[in-house]
């Protein structure tokens, strides 16, 4: 009985253990262009997103992820960028579909970018939470990572934590926590909206916009179809992202969290009474943090 209790162990382990992503997989490795393919290029560790007036572009993983740390390098679209819109996000598909978002939202020169953050869940959206950053973002490359697991999603820049959205699934709060999501990325005109709400549109004389990424690192669980839901959730070594280090943020990760949302943060939709006319999303009275 004692061997077939070992047996089955190694087994289970084994199982988990193989769909666990690649750590050092690369963007040609793990990605492809979907998009625009006459302006992308996808080289080794090395993709570059292009947009004029003809074309934008865009590259997602080839299969899709649930709970794990997606992290990459970008620099973005450089002196004036308004009108476009740099996207990097996690979505699954269909009407019902999930989504953590990270979309940068261009401006004119010497105007700071707008970092636009959402999640969906199950098709509903408006979760939108928006920032300025403490840095030029198209002078140099910056890391870019969601952090995603059972209990909660958190989204860092530079390694410091910007936002959390907490799993209250048990108290009627939907959470993406039941569809693989693969990895998006695009680069695409939206000036009927993204800068000053449609205001001010892409000047398209300073094209070809130019938006660059590196070192892609999906260290998250493979969906492997429904199964996945309790495989990528168990309680076992494999699963690094469940342990209690990835529970709650540190004593001084939450002081970089609160610095950044005193001094940087421009909208948060927990805050927008008028939006909702009073009727505040029930997560607004949870604490995220």
């Amino acid at each position: 009985m004692a061997i077939f209790e070992l047996f089955f162990t190694l087994f289970l382990f084994a199982i988990i253990h193989s769909n666990i992503a690649q750590v050092d997989a690369t963007f040609s490795k793990s990605m492809y262009i979907t998009w625009g393919a006459q302006h992308a290029s996808l080289q080794g560790d090395d993709l570059q997103l292009v947009l004029d007036k003809t074309s934008g572009s865009a590259a997602q993983t080839k299969i899709p992820f649930l709970f794990g740390t997606i992290e990459s390098r970008i620099k973005l679209v450089s002196n004036n960028s308004a009108g476009t819109v740099t996207a990097y996000y996690l979505s699954s598909t269909g009407n019902q579909h999930d989504e953590i978002d990270f979309e940068f939202l261009g401006n004119i020169s010497g105007q700071p970018y707008t970092i636009h953050t959402n999640v969906y869940t199950q098709g509903n959206g408006s979760k939108e939470q928006q920032f300025h950053l403490w840095f030029d973002p198209s002078t140099d490359f910056h890391n870019y990572t969601i952090h995603w697991n059972p209990t909660e999603i958190v989204w860092y820049i530079d390694s410091i934590p910007i936002r959390v959205f907490r799993n209250y699934e048990n108290e009627g709060i939907a959470y993406p926590n039941k569809q693989g999501m693969k990895v998006y990325t695009s680069l695409w005109n939206a000036d009927d909206w993204a800068t000053r709400g449609g205001l001010v549109k892409t000047d398209w004389s300073n094209a070809p916009f130019t938006a660059k990424f590196n070192h892609f690192r999906a260290r998250a669980c493979k969906w492997n179809g429904e199964v996945s839901i309790s495989q990528c959730s168990s309680n076992v070594a494999a699963n690094w992202w469940i342990s209690p280090t990835y529970k709650q943020l540190g004593y001084a990760q939450l002081g970089q969290m609160n610095w950044v949302r005193k001094n940087y943060m421009i909208y948060d939709y927990c805050r927008d009474t008028k939006r909702f006319n009073g009727q505040m999303p029930l997560e607004c009275f949870k604490a995220q943090f």
